[in-house]
C-alpha cells in the first residue's frame, strides 16, 4: 500500500534507497568477505569463525558494532522529539538512560570470557547451569526478545521509507531483512560487524553535517548563540510546563526525569536479554572484551544527544518559520521534528540525507539480530534438541538456513505489525494519515512494555554469569514470578490512573509502563537473589561452563566421528546424559597434534585470566 499523501521524496527514491543502497553494501560485503576468505586464515565456512568471528575481533571494531546494533531509527526520531519536548534535558535523559545498560554489560563481557570462554549463547550457559527446564523458559524470553526488536526494526524501516516516499510498506519490510541477509549467510559475524562499521561512519558523517549546517552556516539558526536566542524567546509563548522557569535550556525538567527513569528500567531488557550483544562479547578477543562495550557505550552517546541536540532544538527554535512545518502532538509522539528540521533546513536534501540514516540504522541493527537468532536457533534448539553430535558441517548449514528463514520471517512479523499498528493508532491515521505516526506510537509502547513482559529474566541471566552459587529455581521462579508482577502492576496502574478504563491508549502511558517495567525486574531479581541467599547452590563449580565447547571435548567429537568409537547404542542415551557425557571428557587430558582442531576456539593461552580478573573480581 503505498501513501495517499504528498511526501518529500519520490517513491522512486524510496525504492532506490531500499534496493540500491542494499546492493550496494551487500556488493561491498561479499567483495570483503571474498578477500577474507582468499588471503586471510579466517573462513566464513568455518562454523566458528560464521558465528563467533573466531573470537579474534579488536575492541574497535565490537565497539562499532554494538553503537550498530543500539541505534534503531526509533533512537535518532524519539531522541529529537524529547528533545523538542522537554528542551536540553531531553537529550541527555535519552542518551543516559540508555547507555548505562551497556556499559554495565562490560562486566558480563568479562565474566563471559572468564567462566565460559567458548560458549556461543548465553543460553548454552543458562543450559549448564539451569537445566533443561531453565534452558526452555530463558529460551522463550531470549526468543521473545529478539522478535520484538526485529519486528520493530522492520516496521521502523518500512514505516519511515514509506512516509517520506511513498513506497509500498509491505514490499519495504520484506525487502530490508532480505537484503541484508544476502551479505550475512555469506560472511557470516565478521562480515556483520565490517558492515556494522561502514554503516557507523556514515551514519556520524550525517549527522556532523546536520550539526555543521545548524550550528555553523545555516542562514536560519548558524550558531549556538542563535541558538540559545531563540529558545530563550519561547518561555514568553510556548513555555515548557514541568521545566524550571518554562525554559528549554534548564535540566531542572520534571518530566525529562520521568522519561529518563522509564527509558533506563525499560532498556535493561533489550540489552541483557539480546543475543546480539552476547554474540559481540564473544566474537571479541579475550583481553579486550570490556574495553570493547565501554567504548561501544561511550561511542554510542553521542549519537542521539548530538542529533536531538542539533535537530530537536533546531525544530523548536523554527517553530513560527515559514519553512517549518507546523508539528501536532501526535506528530511530535512520532519523531517527526528531526525530519522536519532537517527538510526545512537543507530542504529535499536534508530529508534525503534523513532517509539514508534511518534505513542505514535500521539494516545495520537487522543484521545484528539476523545472526544473533541464527546462532540461538543453531545450537540452542537444533544441536540442543534435535542433533546434539551435529558435525561442523550440518551446523554451517543450519546456521545459513536459519537466517533465511529469519529474514522472511521478520517481514511477515512487520506486515503483521503494520496492521495491528493501524488498529492501536487508528485515532491518529484519520486524523493525519501518516503512517509514521502509527509506527513510532506503536513502537514506543512496545519498547517499554518489553521491560514488563521481558525485565524480570535480565537479574537471573546476570546471576547465571556471574555468581557461583545462584541457585537455579530462584532464578526460573524469579523469572516467571517478576513477569506475573510486571503485568498486575502495569494493569492495575493503568486502571487506578484512568478510572478503570483500560485500552491502547491507556495502557500506552508513560506511569503504568514505569510501573510494569520497575515491577517486572525489581520482584524478578529479589526472588533471585533471596532465593539463593537462603538455599545457595555450593555444588556447582565454574569448570562446568568452562566446559562448554572446550577444546578437549572439540578434540573428542572429531576424534569420535573419524574412528567411530562410540557404542552402537549411543542414540538410546538422552541429551542430558551425553552432555553429562561430554562435561567428563574433560577431565582426561588430550594432546593435540593438528592446530587446526583448535580453529576458532579459545584455549587457555589466550585468556589474559589476570587482566580479566583485575578488571572485575571472580
Amino acid at each position: 500500500m503505498s501513501s495517499t499523501t504528498s511526501t518529500v521524496l519520490p517513491q522512486g527514491a524510496g525504492y532506490g534507497v531500499v534496493i540500491g543502497i542494499g546492493l550496494f553494501f551487500s556488493g561491498i560485503m561479499l567483495c570483503l568477505t571474498f578477500i577474507q576468505k582468499r588471503y586471510t586464515a579466517f573462513s566464513p565456512s568455518n562454523a566458528e569463525e560464521f558465528t563467533s568471528a573466531s573470537r579474534s575481533v579488536k575492541p574497535g571494531l565490537i565497539a562499532a558494532g554494538i553503537v550498530s546494533a543500539w541505534t534503531w531509527a526509533a533512537t535518532l526520531l524519539q531522541s529529537s522529539a524529547v528533545a523538542y519536548r522537554y528542551g536540553i534535558s531531553g537529550p541527555y535523559w535519552y542518551a543516559a538512560g540508555a547507555t548505562v545498560q551497556v556499559l554495565l554489560f562490560a562486566q558480563l563481557a568479562a565474566k563471559l570470557k572468564l567462566n565460559a570462554p567458548n560458549a556461543h549463547t548465553f543460553l548454552e550457559i543458562i543450559d549448564v547451569r539451569f537445566g533443561r527446564v531453565g534452558h526452555g523458559v530463558f529460551l522463550f524470553f531470549g526468543l521473545a526478545t529478539n522478535f520484538l526488536v526485529s519486528s520493530m526494526l522492520t516496521l521502523g524501516g518500512s514505516a519511515t521509507v514509506t512516509d517520506l516516499t511513498g513506497m509500498n510498506t509491505i514490499a519495504a519490510c520484506f525487502l530490508i531483512p532480505i537484503g541484508v541477509s544476502v551479505y550475512v549467510v555469506v560472511g557470516g559475524m565478521r562480515a556483520t560487524l565490517l558492515c556494522d562499521y561502514t554503516h557507523t561512519t556514515v551514519l556520524f558523517i550525517i549527522i556532523m553535517l546536520f550539526t555543521f549546517t545548524v550550528y555553523g552556516t545555516s542562514n536560519k539558526i548558524g550558531s549556538p548563540k542563535a541558538m540559545h536566542d531563540l529558545l530563550a524567546k519561547l518561555v514568553d509563548t510556548a513555555p515548557v510546563a514541568d521545566n524550571a522557569g518554562g525554559s528549554y535550556l534548564t535540566m531542572r525538567s520534571t518530566g525529562g526525569i520521568i522519561f529518563g527513569v522509564i527509558n533506563l528500567v525499560g532498556n535493561f531488557a533489550t540489552v541483557f536479554l539480546d543475543q546480539a550483544y552476547w554474540q559481540r562479547s564473544i566474537a571479541s578477543q579475550p583481553a579486550s572484551s570490556v574495553k570493547a562495550f565501554l567504548l561501544g557505550g561511550l561511542a554510542w552517546f553521542p549519537i542521539p544527544f548530538l542529533l536531538a541536540t542539533t535537530l530537536g532544538l533546531a525544530a523548536r527554535a523554527l517553530t513560527g518559520d515559514p519553512s517549518m512545518k507546523v508539528l501536532s502532538d501526535a506528530d511530535v509522539s512520532a519523531g517527526l521534528p528531526a525530519p522536519a528540521a532537517a527538510a526545512a533546513l537543507l530542504g529535499k536534501g536534508g530529508a534525503a540525507a534523513m532517509l539514508v540514516l534511518l534505513f542505514l540504522a535500521v539494516t545495520s541493527a537487522t543484521s545484528a539480530e539476523l545472526i544473533a537468532v541464527s546462532s540461538i536457533l543453531t545450537y540452542d534448539v537444533y544441536k540442543r534438541y534435535f542433533n546434539p553430535e551435529a558435525t561442523e558441517k550440518q551446523i554451517l548449514y543450519v546456521s545459513h538456513m536459519m537466517i533465511i528463514a529469519y529474514a522472511l520471517f521478520m517481514g511477515v512479523a512487520g506486515t503483521i505489525f503494520f496492521y495491528i499498528g493501524i488498529s492501536m493508532g487508528w485515532l491518529y491515521v484519520s486524523q493525519s494519515e501518516n503512517l509514521l505516526i502509527v509506527w513510532v506510537l506503536t513502537e514506543h509502547i512496545l519498547k517499554l512494555f518489553m521491560g514488563t513482559v521481558l525485565g524480570s529474566a535480565v537479574v537471573p541471566v546476570a546471576l547465571a554469569i556471574t555468581w557461583r552459587k545462584t541457585n537455579p529455581t530462584g532464578c526460573i521462579a524469579g523469572a516467571i514470578g517478576g513477569f506475573a508482577a510486571g503485568l498486575i502492576a502495569w494493569l492495575v496502574a493503568t486502571s487506578a490512573l484512568n478510572g478503570g478504563v483500560l485500552n491502547a491508549t491507556t495502557t500506552g502511558g508513560n506511569y503504568p509502563m514505569l510501573a510494569g517495567n520497575v515491577a517486572s525486574i525489581g520482584v524478578g531479581g529479589v526472588i533471585a537473589i533471596v532465593w539463593t541467599l537462603v538455599w545457595p547452590d555450593n555444588d556447582f563449580t565454574w569448570e562446568r561452563t568452562r566446559a562448554i565447547n572446550s577444546p578437549t571435548s572439540h578434540v573428542h567429537r572429531k576424534r569420535d566421528q573419524a574412528t567411530g568409537s562410540r557404542e552402537d547404542n549411543d542414540d538410546k542415551r538422552s541429551i542430558d546424559e551425553k552432555k553429562e557425557d561430554r562435561i567428563q571428557e574433560l577431565v582426561q587430558p588430550v594432546r593435540v597434534e593438528d592446530p587446526e582442531e583448535l580453529k576458532g576456539i579459545t584455549t587457555q593461552t589466550d585468556l589474559d585470566r589476570l587482566a580479566l580478573k583485575k578488571a572485575f573480581n571472580s
